[in-house]
């Protein structure tokens, strides 16, 4: 499969990217999210609210709140 083709869906409990093994969401998960919620923003930030939640039950001990909902959800706010 190809680069492009690629997914990027997280690992859990580790919430590393199966494709390229780094942090997720990794730059290409977050580019595909993106392009995936083009038409609609106020849902891809409940989903990653969501995924957020989750990834806080498994990672709450080794990583801290704010850097946990930056890494999750503030990269897909929209800037002004």
């Amino acid at each position: 499969m190809s680069r492009r083709g690629r997914e990027h869906p997280p690992s859990r409990p580790t919430w590393r990217c199966r494709d390229c093994g780094i942090a997720w969401p990794c730059g290409a998960a977050k580019l595909r999210l993106l392009g995936q919620y083009r038409e609609d923003r106020p849902g891809l930030l409940i989903h990653l609210a969501a995924l957020h939640e989750e990834a806080a039950a498994q990672l709450g001990d080794v990583l801290s709140p704010v850097g946990l909902f930056d890494r999750f959800v503030s990269w897909a706010r929209v800037r002004r």
